[in-house]
């Protein structure tokens, strides 16, 4: 992500401040600050609002990130990093396993990492559906590396499975990995915005529920793409 970051001469690194505070008074800061984007997105987040909940100075945020916009370049690193590191958990543990299986594996860790980092979820949500480039100046960029990273991810899967004889022949990964990406993410998106469920029963519903989806969606991508 540093690459999208507009850092001029001089200009603070927040990773580099940051790392100057003790641990609890980090958690805190982005704790605080990933609820406020979270729930209110960019352009509707206050600094004021931040500093209110964690009962320090206003200029304390400014010190560390510079700006609102560095804070939240900072916050989305965060999250991209715990999200990249589930992923490349069943990347590795599920290496030896069918495509279908990590597949599987895949879906689950989603259901998983929205139940236990909701705050993360919806902070992508909120820059997912705020189509003003003018409140957001940076968010295809944002959008255009998390696509990139999740068609990566699913290439190298499909790529496996290609190498191991588990797909029809001449299937086209890049579409492949296309499709497969739209499907994950719009099961996610289901679990969590009340009108991308369209009455079927996804949104907020229990783990049993979602794992009995997750089997039945790879059932269909078994058809689909399988050998």
């Amino acid at each position: 992500m540093s690459r999208l970051r507009e850092k001029g001469q001089g200009a603070i690194d927040p990773r580099r401040t940051f790392q100057n505070l003790s641990q609890e008074k980090q958690e805190r800061i982005t704790r605080a600050a990933l609820a406020e984007f979270g729930e209110k997105g960019y352009a509707g987040a206050s600094i004021n609002a931040i500093v209110d909940r964690l009962g320090i100075a206003k200029g304390s945020i400014f010190q560390y990130f510079g700006d609102k916009k560095g804070l939240f370049f900072f916050i989305f690193d965060i999250a991209m990093t715990q999200v990249k590191n589930y992923l490349r958990a069943v990347r590795d543990e599920s290496r030896d396993q069918p495509l279908f299986e990590r597949l599987r594996a895949t879906l689950l860790a989603g259901v998983l990492f929205r139940m236990e980092h909701p705050m993360i979820y919806r902070l992508y949500l909120k820059i997912l559906f705020d189509y003003d480039a003018a409140v957001i100046p940076f968010r295809d960029d944002l959008l255009r590396s998390l696509r990139e990273y999740s068609l990566d991810y699913l290439r190298t899967l499909l790529a496996d499975a290609r190498n191991r004889g588990e797909l029809r022949e001449g299937l086209d990964l890049d579409k492949a990995g296309f499709v497969l990406d739209a499907v994950m993410d719009r099961f996610l998106q289901a679990q969590t915005v009340n009108h991308l469920d369209a009455g079927l029963g996804l949104h907020d519903c229990d783990a049993r529920t979602a794992r009995a989806w997750v089997d039945d969606i790879v059932e269909m991508m078994r058809m689909g793409i399988g050998r």
